[in-house]
């Protein structure tokens, strides 16, 4: 779907269109955050604005001015709809033929409004995926521009019917949906996959792992899963969305999940 609206910037001047030379393009040299817009503002800028600047650091990007971010992201969003999505693309910028960075690299800043997914209360219904997860510590975590992983696992399946897959390590270990984090109820304690080799931090997971007394980060296994007592997946665009089928295996609406879900309202009315 197109975006209701673009800019681009080359450092903060606004540009045309993006180089064909961006190593973003070329190499997938960057980073990019998917925010909620709920009634004209940005709920989690905060937290966005703060993973954005980690990956800056660990990737050697030139991050962005967070003041001057904010005043940018608000005029693209002031002829925006009240609901919507913000997506911001931060690059390396233009380095031409070869992976060695320029000295002093010119990052480029690509902010975009998108139309909000239609409303999905759940409960959802999943899949395992076949594509598997490759193991680098280096970029674990990090909302990075190389998703062909998730694009070969979301390309596995076209049936409606089926909302989202799992997505297993190379060693096995349960890891992330494609397109959100995972939530696991088990022995009373909601668990998520620890994010060592592979995998995104979440906005959403993040929320949780600060608001959920007992909740944690641990390895899970598919038989740790589907065992479990409730699922869950979230991300910063829907929030959290219960689990009612993985397999064979359905889940009815659990008391747990429902007060973490009034809780997130309370927090972040957008949800």
């Amino acid at each position: 779907m197109s975006a209701l609206a673009t800019a681009i910037y080359r450092g903060r001047e606004r540009v045309p269109a993006l180089d064909p030379a961006d190593r973003g393009l070329a190499y997938g040299d960057g980073l990019f955050e998917t925010l909620r817009v709920s009634a004209g503002r940005l709920p989690w800028w905060d937290a966005h604005l703060a993973r954005l600047a980690n990956g800056a650091r660990r990737l050697g990007l030139p991050a962005p001015d967070a003041a001057w971010l904010a005043g940018e992201a608000s005029a693209l969003l002031a002829g925006a709809p009240a609901e919507a999505v913000l997506k911001l693309v931060l690059t390396r910028g233009s380095g031409g033929r070869g992976y060695s960075a320029p000295d002093a690299a010119v990052p480029t800043v690509v902010l975009s409004v998108h139309a909000l997914p239609a409303p999905f209360d759940g409960p959802l219904s999943l899949r395992w995926c076949e594509t598997r997860l490759a193991p680098q510590p280096r970029l674990a975590g990090l909302k990075h521009l190389n998703r062909l992983e998730q694009v070969l696992a979301r390309a596995e399946w076209s049936d409606p019917a089926v909302h989202e897959g799992l997505m297993l390590d190379a060693a096995g270990r349960v890891t992330c949906a494609t397109a959100a984090n995972l939530f696991a109820l088990v022995g009373g304690r909601w668990i998520t996959p620890a994010l060592h080799e592979a995998g995104v931090a979440g906005i959403a997971r993040g929320w949780v792992l600060a608001n959920e007394p007992g909740a944690t980060e641990a390895e899970l296994w598919p038989a740790d899963v589907e065992s479990a007592e409730a699922l869950f997946l979230c991300n910063a665009v829907r929030g959290i969305l219960p689990v009612g089928r993985l397999g064979q295996r359905t889940w009815a609406p659990h008391p747990a999940l429902d007060d973490l879900r009034r809780r997130l309202r309370r927090d972040v009315p957008a949800f």
